[in-house]
């Protein structure tokens, strides 16, 4: 009978209906799988789930039914993709699944750092609308978004998705063109235009080795504009001591952040200093998190387990 191991079900919601294969099978579920435990707990498996568990060489060299990996998520670098393909292993992720949760909740981002809701609300708590002696006060700044330019890091689904809503809410819309490029695609705008154009830059791209470090100090330098940064994609594309110098010395209005270089934070991570101001906005890792997201994601995950065992495997990297 087919074994199959759920690394870290507690990395998703506990919202979502977690059905199973059709297919007969046994099923050994973990809430959470320490890298030291990987091993072991896949050493028998046939299948594999894993969200954020890592799966490298040496735990797939001691499990020799390890037939499949199922990604619960699009970014697989927790897979040693290279030994699992030369061992034969299929690996398979999800995709379009956040299609509408990443770009709102990039907006949400956007709107409140835009329109300084955070910076009014806590005025409010402190008691500054009773002191105010009138009916309202500006203690910040608050601007439109119509007729502002996004400037978009990233032309996939999610990054085109922000387009869509970006241009009903009458914004000019730029896609940037390849850090260092001489030449740039149709429908992209050279980078160093957009770093010096942009109200607001918003990430949707995957970090590679390429892409780690995109917008530093160099770049925010050149950010005419004051925009808000946005990053919804992955921890490393900005860098982090560099975005706080930039908040610091005011060359750039705020920042919206869903992602960190290191999950959960570690304690010396440089954002940590600057949470308490009004124009700095910290989620934790959950733009892909509604409820309707995380379901269409297991869909997905046992979409692909069914299709393999089918022998007709999907989503295969």
């Amino acid at each position: 009978m087919t074994k199959i191991v759920f690394l870290d079900r507690d990395t998703i919601g506990h919202a979502v209906t977690i059905s199973r294969p059709s297919f007969p099978h046994e099923w050994v579920e973990y809430g959470k799988t320490p890298e030291s435990e990987v091993t072991e707990r896949i050493r028998d498996a046939d299948i594999v789930i894993t969200n954020k568990a890592p799966v490298r060489e040496a735990s797939i060299k001691a499990a020799p039914k390890l037939k499949m990996i199922a990604v619960a998520a699009t970014g697989y670098d927790v897979i040693d993709l290279a030994f699992a393909k030369e061992r034969g292993i299929v690996v398979s992720n999800v995709r379009g699944y956040a299609v509408n949760t990443v770009p709102e909740h990039t907006f949400a981002l956007i709107f409140a750092l835009r329109r300084s809701i955070v910076g009014f609300r806590e005025d409010v708590i402190a008691g500054e609308w009773q002191r105010a002696n009138q009916f309202c006060f500006f203690n910040h700044p608050i601007r439109d978004l119509a007729n502002s330019t996004i400037g978009i890091f990233g032309g996939g689904t999610l990054g085109r998705s922000v387009a869509r809503i970006a241009e009903a809410l009458g914004m000019k819309v730029m896609f940037a063109g390849r850090k260092g490029a001489s030449e740039v695609a149709q429908g992209y705008t050279p980078f160093e235009t957009v770093l010096e154009e942009a109200d607001i830059i918003s990430l949707h791209m995957p970090l590679k080795p390429e892409t780690r470090d995109l917008i530093g100090i160099e770049e925010f330098r050149k950010m005419k504009k004051h925009p808000l940064i946005i990053n919804t994609a992955r921890g490393g594309l900005v860098n982090e001591a560099d975005l706080v110098t930039a908040l610091n010395e005011g060359l750039i209005a705020g920042a919206g952040f869903d992602v960190l270089t290191r999950e959960p934070p570690a304690a010396d991570n440089p954002l940590l200093t600057v949470l308490d101001r009004p124009n700095v906005i910290l989620t934790p890792h959950v733009a892909w998190a509604s409820d309707e997201a995380m379901q269409a994601l297991w869909a997905q995950v046992i979409g692909h387990v069914e299709n393999f065992e089918k022998g007709t495997p999907s989503n295969v990297l």
